[in-house]
């Protein structure tokens, strides 16, 4: 706010000569009152302006501002004055030209914020630097004392280098650069660490222009996080990379160094633009590859501990900075695929056999698995041809199940070998993943190291028998299990299946055999190669009615011999369309069983 000019009322002006209408020395009546009017314009409510003290009392002070009234302000608004006199000038606000009761309110505490409060905003628009009180600390850093003013200075801004007892800057009178007003809340934050980072940034400049790569230098440890170490070069800041503290896996940067130490480092690279610095302290050691015991070879035994779990694989560190690899596929002789977590952990102490060793290109990888013999070494011994077993059901495919002997030892039930007589159309139908299974070897390929295995095989095959009981031209009893377009499936004796076409499920009373019906089927067909029985319901009642007009039919001529007389039995013929119909259910059932 801007200082208002107040004028003076006139020294030897004469009131009852005002009353009473005359005029004053040499000025007029009216221009005494314009003189006054004027004096009384000038001051406005919420200004700041100069008045003189007219008196002190304990708790008062009385203040001429020039109106036509003194003002009284608390003495205690002027403690931090404490040699005020009579006649000073001092600065005060206006609260209000004229209260409730007609006096002038006047406040010295104020006048004095809102100078405060204009001196600091111009500090920030003018980047000046001030001096301020630290009265006290915070969450988060100090409340500073600016021109009155409580100010907040972030520990961040405190220093350059990070700060971690603020109570040594309690009591104390620092220079600050205002940063940050926010104008409706009246909040003011300051900086001390703005002061030096020109200088800083000017001696950083001197020093990167000095750097080399590969020169080693001393610092100090300056900060500690997850991914590395800040080290103070003596002006600047370079960055010692988590993998470059230690040839050995480290897994958090305070196993190698701690804060203020001294340690040695070389550098690495460096940004003259980004100020960046890339530094090491591996590099000043020597390699541990150089150190590896000579005489190891691919082939021999080698102990280490577990220090990186991956998806495909483990690292194992068989001495600090010396680390192989063991892949999953090294773990186990199993074939299936697996994750390496299932076989080793973090921490695991492990004995595993050297692979390969690239001394040059510091790479190795190992195994474990080669602690076991191959169990396709033998498997003709083992697992010979026609040899049963229990098997550890893996996975299915359409076509069959996958099973595993032993570990390594991994097998094949193809799904027309799982049952003699049930007509399965996925192996979910007969058993579940995870489930026991008993089976027999039927076939052994070792290049492939894959077993061809049965478990239908241990049971005999019952079509011997059936083929005795389902002879064409016998009757059975059936249930019609399931019905389709071309035909439906019966389920007969035994749990054994057979199939009748549309024109085979037609009844007596002309209508067509329907789900779960239960009706006599004879046997039309019986193939045991294929496994299949073809039935008729219709067929039954055709043969009756043809019996029965043979039997009323006169005989036309006497048999010329007297076998002759007996009747022979008939003997039904395929028709062309039963034939058509057979042909192409065959053909679509070889179909399904080669699927």
């Amino acid at each position: 706010m801007t200082e208002s000019k107040v004028q003076s009322p006139i020294e030897d002006f004469d009131w009852d000569a005002y009353a009473n209408g005359e005029t004053a020395g040499s000025k007029s009546r009216e221009e005494l009152v314009n003189t006054y009017d004027e004096s009384l314009k000038t001051a406005k409510d919420n200004e700041v302006v100069t008045g003189v003290v007219k008196s002190i009392t304990k708790r008062e002070v009385r203040v001429d501002i020039g109106m036509k009234s003194d003002a009284i302000i608390p003495v205690s608004e002027f403690r931090y004055n404490p040699d005020l006199k009579v006649g000073d000038e001092v600065e005060v606000f206006i609260e209000t030209l004229e209260d409730k009761n007609g006096q002038l309110r006047l406040s010295h505490k104020k006048a004095c914020q809102t100078r405060s409060w204009d001196r600091v905003n111009q500090a920030l628009e003018n980047d000046e630097i001030i001096k301020g009180y630290v009265k006290s600390r915070t969450k988060g850093g100090m409340i500073v004392d600016v021109f009155g003013i409580e100010a907040f200075l972030p520990g961040s801004q405190i220093d350059v280098r990070p700060i971690r007892d603020y109570d040594v800057f309690v009591d104390k009178t620092m220079e600050f650069k205002v940063v940050k007003i926010n104008q409706e809340y009246k909040n003011v934050v300051v900086s001390h660490k703005a002061l030096i980072e020109a200088e800083l940034e000017a001696q950083k400049r001197e020093i990167i222009s000095k750097l080399e790569k590969g020169q080693v230098l001393e610092g100090k440890v300056k900060n500690i996080t997850p991914y590395g170490v800040f080290v103070d070069l003596g002006g600047v800041d370079g960055l010692v990379h988590i993998t470059d503290l230690s040839w050995g896996r480290v897994s958090d940067p305070r196993e190698v160094v701690e804060l203020d130490q001294d340690i040695k480092v070389v550098i690495l690279d460096f940004d003259n633009e980004k100020k960046r610095i890339a530094l090491g302290v591996k590099q000043l050691l020597p390699h541990p590859w150089d150190a590896l015991d000579q005489t190891i070879k691919v082939g021999d035994h080698i102990h280490g501990r577990v220090v990186v779990m991956a998806d495909y694989g483990a690292f194992v560190e068989v001495q600090p900075g010396v680390e192989g690899l063991i892949h999953v596929s090294e773990m186990s002789w199993s074939q299936h695929l697996r994750s390496a977590q299932d076989f080793l952990k973090v921490g695991d102490e492990v004995e595993a056999v050297v692979l390969t060793l690239d001394r040059e290109d510091r790479k190795m990888s190992l195994g474990i698995k080669q602690l076991k013999n191959d169990p396709w070494e033998n498997i003709e011994e083992k697992y010979a041809i026609g040899s049963r077993h229990t098997a550890k059901v893996r996975n299915f495919t359409n076509f069959g199940v996958f099973v595993e002997i032993e570990e390594g030892v991994d097998g094949l039930i193809h799904i027309s070998d799982l049952s003699w007589t049930k007509k399965i159309k996925h192996p979910s139908e007969f058993t579940q993943v995870g489930n026991d299974i008993e089976v027999q070897v039927l076939e052994i390929d070792k290049e492939n190291r894959r077993l061809s295995l049965g478990h239908k095989q241990l049971e005999e095959n019952p079509w011997d028998v059936f083929e005795t009981i389902f002879t064409v031209g016998s009757i059975h009893e059936g249930t019609v299990t399931e019905v389709m377009d071309k035909g439906a499936v019966i389920a007969l004796e035994y749990g054994v299946e057979g199939f009748a076409t549309p024109k085979h499920l037609v009844k007596e009373d002309g209508t067509q055999a329907k789900l779960d019906d239960k009706l006599n089927f004879k046997v039309i067909e019986f193939n045991k190669d294929s496994k299949r029985i073809i039935l008729s319901h219709s067929r039954i009642a055709e043969d009756a009615n043809k019996a029965e007009a043979r039997a009323q039919r006169p005989a036309a001529k006497k048999p010329r011999r007297e076998e002759e007389t007996v009747a022979a039995p008939a003997i039904e013929k395929t028709t062309l369309g039963d034939l058509g119909a057979l042909q192409a259910l065959k053909e679509q059932m070889q179909k399904e069983e080669r699927k």
